[in-house]
């Protein structure tokens, strides 16, 4: 007796053209509902979690490589252009101090991931770019390069930027009141700057063509990155990334993510969650305990020191530091940005080192 056919997922059926309407019609009211509430990350968020809601109910329709491709430069664009030339001034006034402070979180993260691979909860290289305390996208970005599974990583790294802007937004509002605070209105769509919009889709271009000739991992995104800041800090070659180019560059990221997610995936996922909220816990707890120590040991303002060693969630974080008058704002990116440039450096490595140690 043959066993009965498993019944088709529901979008399986759907033609590709529905599948896109549902697709964008449903990200755009949730990434807007999300932006609304000041949700970090919120318009790749929002359409990441939509995404995986149709992934795992068998929707069949890909984000062509092309333009995934151009979102992963667009990014590289976003990130050589957030390093700011004053925070090497900032780094060599006090460079022990920056160095030893992000070497630690990077180390603590890189135990986690570590820890969480032993109790076999998820393979190694995944736990320890999903540990990673870096820029969210990027990390995945990169696990998805060397050979991460770029679905599980997202679910840390975007797991822990919401706790931890949540938190940061918490200890903030016990030093500061800034109920009075407005964030500054985004301007979605600002007067073209040919000149500074056409060296952009010059970095992208030339930075990813430079990526895959020499073989870097994630060419697109990196190839843009190095590019972008060697003219962004050296030459100072002004770049335009407006915010209606972002937000689709960050929904076609989310989709990518998303519709990758299968009910197996989800599945191990929600099993997995209670030891991934643990682990960003202890994470969070121990850069708590870094800045108490900056605070008792070296004076730091301890709102400064919390923020500046606050395990993630880069922009949000930069947005409650400059609601605050008494927080030093170039420190708390000096130290932010430093330890994500570490993991980018070291976090292949890292990455080989702990998945060696599990077999081993």
């Amino acid at each position: 007796m043959k066993p009965d056919p498993q019944p088709a997922a529901p979008l399986s059926e759907t033609k590709p053209w529905l599948q896109w309407l549902l697709l964008l019609a449903c990200s755009a009211l949730v990434g807007g509902v999300l932006e609304m509430v000041h949700l970090p990350a919120a318009l790749l968020v929002g359409p990441m979690l939509v995404a995986i809601a149709l992934g795992s109910s068998g929707a069949t329709v890909r984000v062509p490589k092309p333009l995934f491709v151009a979102a992963q430069a667009l990014l590289g664009c976003l990130v050589a252009n957030s390093i700011s030339p004053g925070i090497f001034t900032t780094f060599a006034a006090e460079w022990p101090l920056f160095l030893g402070a992000a070497i630690a979180t990077v180390a603590a993260s890189s135990f986690l991931g570590w820890f969480i691979s032993r109790l076999k909860v998820l393979p190694g290289t995944t736990a320890v770019w999903g540990s990673a305390p870096g820029a969210a996208t990027a990390m995945v970005l990169m696990a998805d390069a060397f050979g991460a599974d770029a679905r599980l990583v997202a679910f840390m790294q975007y797991l822990r930027v919401i706790m931890v802007s949540l938190a940061a937004a918490v200890v903030a509002r016990l030093w500061v009141d800034t109920s009075g605070v407005e964030t500054p209105p985004i301007e979605w769509f600002p007067a073209f700057q040919w000149p500074a919009f056409g060296a952009m889709i010059g970095v992208a271009v030339a930075g990813s063509a430079l990526g895959v000739l020499l073989r870097i991992p994630s060419p697109y995104f990196v190839g843009s990155m190095i590019v972008g800041a060697t003219l962004h800090l050296g030459l100072g070659v002004p770049q335009q990334l407006p915010e209606w180019l972002l937000a689709i560059g960050y929904t076609l990221i989310g989709w990518s993510i998303g519709l990758n997610f299968t009910r197996p995936i989800l599945r191990h996922a929600a099993r997995a969650l209670p030891q991934v909220v643990g682990s960003i816990a202890a994470l969070m707890a121990f850069c708590g305990a870094l800045a108490w120590g900056l605070h008792q040991i070296l004076g730091v303002d301890p709102l400064t020191a919390y923020l500046a060693t606050s395990p993630g969630g880069m922009d949000s974080i930069a947005i409650i530091a400059a609601a605050a008058d008494n927080v030093d704002l170039s420190f708390v990116l000096t130290l932010q940005m430093l330890r994500f440039l570490i993991v980018l450096m070291f976090g292949p490595a890292l990455a080989k080192l702990v998945a060696k140690s599990i077999k081993d």
